[in-house]
């Protein structure tokens, strides 16, 4: 059974909350890498819906002190907001300046928390558009990134004659699709829309809040349909994107992360969707609840520390959690 890796998800929006610090996340970062239990550092993203400091802005000054680690945003919802022309200069700068450590994960945004309308007021894109754009975005991307003298007749975006230079360090450089439309509205037809998508174009998929049996089945239910599409499924990665808080008092530990999600999303977020999307108790049982994924299909967790003391509870995790999983 192959062993699961482990990324560390950062809480930028706590800059803007008082839950943390830039140069604590720095900090928790250069502990992650020199810890050799993480394999990646991730930085939330929004512009105006759920404010906090920049994705871009972080991931580079996270790629100028690390070597290993790979990195990326969890995910970038301001995606379909930004003009993919300066986008695809800004990631491909950045994919030069970590030698290739880059995954950018992008969703189409609108449908969590946040006042998203106020967004698409700011930036003139109605949150109707935002899938549409996204779709496009990547095409114009994915032509930029590895051709030159690029034309480009879309919906959005009309260019003619355009050369992107620099190129990023990878080739292909990394386009994963985040969506968990099971959160919001679980029908069946809006389930397969979501993972066809993923099939379609992406390489690589996130998500969130799924009990172990229901990702191996969406999964395997997008690796069927990557194959109809007349792509290799072994070339698709995953991530799911969940939460952590370390606590001996296991009701402590969810109240604490319902405080800090509360918080962080200004949501009231009941107790089963926490449940979902954290794993909290002893070391033991927060062990044994990212234990539950190996074997689903699944390649990585990144974590989220849900609690007040970020780095206390990360010296927790790199002690007496993460070498207990893939024990």
């Amino acid at each position: 059974m192959p062993p699961l890796a482990f990324g560390l998800t950062l809480a930028n929006r706590g800059v803007l909350l008082g839950l943390t610090t830039p140069a604590q996340l720095l900090d928790l970062t250069d502990r992650a890498e020199a810890s050799g239990l993480f394999d990646s550092v991730w930085v939330g993203d929004s512009l105006f819906a759920k404010p906090r400091l920049d994705a871009l802005t972080l991931l580079a000054a996270i790629a100028g002190r690390t070597r290993r680690l790979r990195l990326g945003p969890a995910c970038l919802a301001s995606f379909p907001l930004r003009h993919p022309l300066v986008f695809a200069y800004e990631w491909a700068s950045l994919d030069r300046i970590s030698e290739g450590r880059t995954i950018l994960i992008v969703c189409a945004g609108g449908g969590s928390a946040g006042d998203w309308d106020a967004e698409a007021r700011a930036v003139g894109v109605p949150v109707a558009e935002r899938q549409a754009r996204l779709e496009e975005h990547v095409t114009i991307l994915r032509r930029l990134w590895s051709e030159d003298r690029v034309t480009h007749r879309g919906r959005f975006f009309q260019f003619e004659d355009v050369t992107l230079e620099p190129k990023p360090h990878q080739q292909p450089c990394p386009i994963w699709l985040a969506n968990n439309p099971w959160t919001i509205r679980p029908e069946p037809a809006r389930i397969e829309r979501a993972l066809r998508r993923v099939a379609r174009f992406a390489d690589g998929w996130q998500t969130h809040s799924l009990s172990p049996e229901v990702f191996a089945e969406y999964w395997e239910t997008i690796r069927r349909y990557t194959r109809e599409e007349g792509r290799d499924p072994d070339r698709l990665g995953n991530c799911c994107y969940h939460n952590i808080n370390v606590n001996e008092d296991r009701e402590a530990a969810l109240a604490e992360t319902k405080r800090f999600l509360d918080l962080y999303y200004s949501a009231n977020y009941t107790r089963a969707r926490i449940e979902a999307w954290t794993a909290f108790g002893s070391p033991e049982e927060c062990a044994e609840s990212l234990r539950r994924f190996r074997g689903t299909g699944m390649q990585r967790i990144t974590l989220r520390l849900t609690a007040w003391d970020q780095v206390g509870q990360l010296e927790r995790v790199i002690r007496e959690v993460l070498p207990r999983v893939n024990r």
